[in-house]
């Protein structure tokens, strides 16, 4: 049985990896048209998905976007998400020459005076444009980042997201049970490591703070963990454009560091999902609307 599983697990492993071949070094042109065709029809086929999409646009821009422009952010936002899909498989193959043909980046000098503190960066980003890419595109060009995920539930599916995450990045993964630790020893070594901050979380690991005008349970990891570093944080999203994708790199957040460790907490997270908020105003259709973002609700709301 044993020597079964292992068998079909190199097997998969194989084919995945093939598929990132085929798949990943199609012409770009062609991924995006293949990938708008499939956002397309998943957009029409996964109800499920949709529907949580629309609800969570609606809840965030009623009345100030029209029906008809909450569905087409939706359509897009599926559309983004299957050329991602592509672009994902894309990545193992990519080199400083090929990323600098369809990525730019502004904002750098936020980054490089941030690091001279010598206290580290966190880099607060969200699930936005294509995110995987972000964190690939640094560490090709040289700024080497430990990227905190989630380990999927599927051995050889983890090892394949490892290895696409890794091969030429050079990034490093850190995952998120009992991350503190390691997170704080990276900054300590002046590192740059990278947190997505945009989701739900349970009411023990987050603060409630304000996202659309709705308390959202936020994760509040990164502020304890800016405040016990001293590290900066500095705010970064990679939005898709028409020519290929811009990295944008904004001003250090500035926080409080009152010594009151849970109004701290609080406000800082807040003043990064602040960020996050505004830069999905400007482009709506490329954050993960299909995440469930205020599922976890404040304790006075269930009484």
């Amino acid at each position: 049985m044993l020597s079964t599983l292992c068998l079909r697990g190199r097997v998969m492993r194989s084919l995945l990896k093939s598929l990132s071949f085929i798949l990943g070094n199609l012409p770009r042109a062609l991924q995006k048209f293949l990938g708008a065709l499939l956002g397309a029809l998943a957009f029409r086929i996964d109800k499920k998905r949709r529907n949580i999409a629309l609800d969570n646009l609606n809840r965030a821009f009623k009345g100030k976007l029209t029906p008809a422009e909450i569905e087409r952010a939706g359509k897009k936002l599926f559309s983004n998400l299957a050329v991602m899909f592509f672009e994902f498989l894309s990545i193992p193959w990519l080199n400083r020459k090929k990323v600098d043909g369809f990525v730019e980046c502004v904002g750098l000098e936020n980054l490089k005076k941030a690091a001279s503190r010598g206290k580290g960066v966190i880099l607060c980003t969200a699930h936005f444009g294509n995110w995987e890419l972000q964190a690939v595109y640094f560490g090709i060009k040289g700024y080497t980042i430990d990227l905190v995920v989630r380990e999927a539930d599927n051995p050889v599916f983890e090892e394949f997201i490892y290895w696409v995450r890794t091969k030429s990045s050079g990034n490093n993964m850190i995952y998120k049970r009992r991350a503190m630790r390691k997170l704080l020893t990276r900054l300590s070594e002046k590192g740059l490591v990278m947190i997505l901050m945009d989701q739900n979380v349970t009411r023990s690991e987050g603060v409630f703070v304000d996202f659309f005008g709705t308390p959202a349970c936020t994760n509040k990891g990164p502020a304890l963990l800016a405040v016990a570093s001293g590290a900066p944080v500095v705010p970064v999203f990679m939005i898709r454009t028409d020519k290929g994708h811009r990295i944008e790199i904004q001003e250090e957040i500035r926080l409080v560091n009152t010594g009151d460790k849970e109004r701290d907490s609080e406000e800082n997270t807040r003043r990064c999902t602040k960020v996050i908020e505004d830069t999905i105003r400007k482009y709506p259709e490329q954050w993960f609307w299909v995440h469930r973002r205020w599922k976890t609700r404040p304790e006075s709301e269930e009484k």
